[in-house]
């Protein structure tokens, strides 16, 4: 279901002087949904306490003209764990995918997909963090209590069983979600794919219907890994080649090789 509880996202953004910080500040307050903001110029750190997705935030920051990268995520309270999910799929499909346990009982996750047909998707977690075979091999749906498929409301359900994203005309789909049966503890290793078509939740009556929900072929799907929350992130230059925070970002939008929207790519 969607969620109106209140997250704090950590970003590094590019900043040198106090007009950068008024600048971020503008963007930001009195925006619907940003609850506080602070900035931290001396180590070029936006904290904000948003309703709003992670994108939705990064691209009000990167409207000032200035890049941000989401260092982390988190609550006021006890960190109990967060994962994210970097989707790649055909026609040139990505996403970035976060999930942050917000409490024992609820699961929330935010994120955004770019590249698919406008409409609706069924978004599910699958058992296997195996992409030897791309999406294929993610096996079914995460199913621990041998349940039927059904809606992320319904108590008969996988857990695996997130329900539909909506992408708008530009291709893009942005969602907020909260979940009260997935726990990150759990799906770390696993795996995210998104469908090529509507979820029917289980209630369309084809025989694929209490399976799959018979939502099409697999379309994008990453391994589920565990992330950084709020603070955990000191990363300024990626120990694996040496790159810097902000060439990796480069990077990461310039290698997604799809056309070009008038909102920034879904990025790290």
């Amino acid at each position: 279901m969607h969620t109106d509880a209140a997250t704090k996202l950590e970003f590094a953004v590019q900043m040198n002087c106090e007009s950068c910080v008024k600048a971020v500040r503008a963007a930001l307050q009195g925006v619907q949904g940003v609850h506080s903001v602070e900035v931290d110029l001396a180590h070029e750190q936006v904290l904000v306490e948003s309703t709003l997705t992670s994108q939705e935030v990064q691209t009000l920051i990167e409207s000032t003209g200035r890049h941000a990268v989401l260092k982390g995520m988190g609550t006021t309270g006890q960190d109990l764990g967060a994962a994210v999910a970097i989707l790649d799929g055909a026609h040139s499909i990505k996403g970035v995918i976060r999930f942050l346990q917000i409490s024992p009982e609820h699961c929330l996750i935010d994120g955004t997909v770019d590249g698919l047909e406008p409409g609706l998707h069924g978004l599910h977690v699958h058992e296997l963090g195996d992409l030897t075979l791309g999406c294929l091999s993610c096996g079914e749906h995460f199913n621990p209590f041998k349940k039927q498929h059904g809606a992320p409301e319904d108590l008969e359900r996988h857990v695996g069983d997130l329900g539909n994203i909506l992408a708008g005309p530009d291709g893009r789909a942005s969602f907020r979600l909260e979940d009260s049966q997935l726990k990150v503890w759990d799906i770390i290793g696993r795996s995210l794919v998104v469908s090529s078509g509507e979820d029917d939740l289980g209630k369309g009556g084809h025989p694929l219907s209490k399976e799959t929900g018979n939502s099409g072929e697999r379309l994008a799907c990453g391994i589920i890994a565990r992330s950084a929350g709020l603070f955990k992130n000191p990363k300024q230059i990626c120990a694996c080649d040496g790159v810097t925070l902000w060439e990796e970002r480069a990077r990461t939008v310039s290698g997604l090789k799809q056309k070009e929207t008038k909102t920034p790519f879904a990025n790290l």
